[in-house]
């Protein structure tokens, strides 16, 4: 089955053709989308486009760009939605600290209530870390949580390495198709079977053939071709 675990088709860069980009990725095969939410809005239109389209699944979350946000009022609406059939995840939550559009007190605040939320609804989660993988792992351990997706994974291999100890997938996207990003692919062909996803992060980092472009779901089998190459080169 192929799934673009990673993707924002409610953001405005596909309001004008959505239809035609979801009809794009069913001919290219791909059998579920996940839309990810990254603050209130967002998680609210995710789950209407799942509750529109059959293949798509919805997750609700505070990105920590706009870790402002997160307060009880919005934790009680979050429990509340994830009770939803369409609601398999929660995310997109983490820590960046390359952007730093808040600061790492209320950045960890929202992430780690966010994780305790996660913990007490039951369902898995999926990680933003920029520059704060140290501090995304230690929050990781704290919370207990087992079910972890890092999102468009960009670390080490040691880092990586913990993360599968762990039992936690990497989240593979279009930055895999990057000539200079040889590093990467070294952590992709030691990725354990079962312990990776693949993702588009649309309508950001569009693989390699349609770098300039706006990325889409379509586009998940050029990431999946790149993937079965070097694991394949490996074997």
């Amino acid at each position: 089955m192929v799934i673009d675990t990673h993707a924002h088709l409610d953001f405005h860069q596909f309001d004008e053709d959505r239809d035609e980009v979801i009809k794009r990725a069913i001919d290219a095969g791909v059998e579920r989308i996940v839309c990810c939410g990254c603050d209130t809005e967002s998680s609210k239109r995710c789950i209407d486009l799942a509750k529109q389209y059959d293949l798509i699944d919805a997750t609700v979350g505070i990105h920590p760009s706009d870790a402002d946000q997160w307060n009880d009022e919005v934790a009680n609406n979050f429990v509340v939605q994830s009770a939803l059939s369409e609601v398999v995840a929660i995310g997109e939550i983490g820590l960046d600290y390359y952007r730093m559009r808040h600061s790492e007190d209320m950045q960890k605040k929202a992430f780690r209530e966010q994780l305790a939320l996660a913990k007490e609804v039951g369902l898995p989660v999926i990680i933003h870390t920029r520059d704060s993988a140290r501090d995304v792992y230690d929050l990781l351990i704290e919370s207990g949580l087992e079910r972890v997706t890092l999102h468009c994974f960009n670390e080490s291999l040691e880092f990586a390495e913990k993360a599968w100890a762990r039992g936690w997938k990497l989240g593979f996207g279009g930055t895999i198709t990057y000539p200079k990003n040889e590093e990467l692919r070294k952590v992709v062909a030691a990725a354990p079977e079962g312990l990776f996803v693949l993702e588009t992060d649309c309508p950001f980092l569009p693989p390699q053939s349609h770098r300039g472009e706006r990325n889409e779901p379509a586009f998940i089998t050029e990431v999946a071709a790149v993937v079965s190459d070097i694991r394949r080169y490996q074997e």
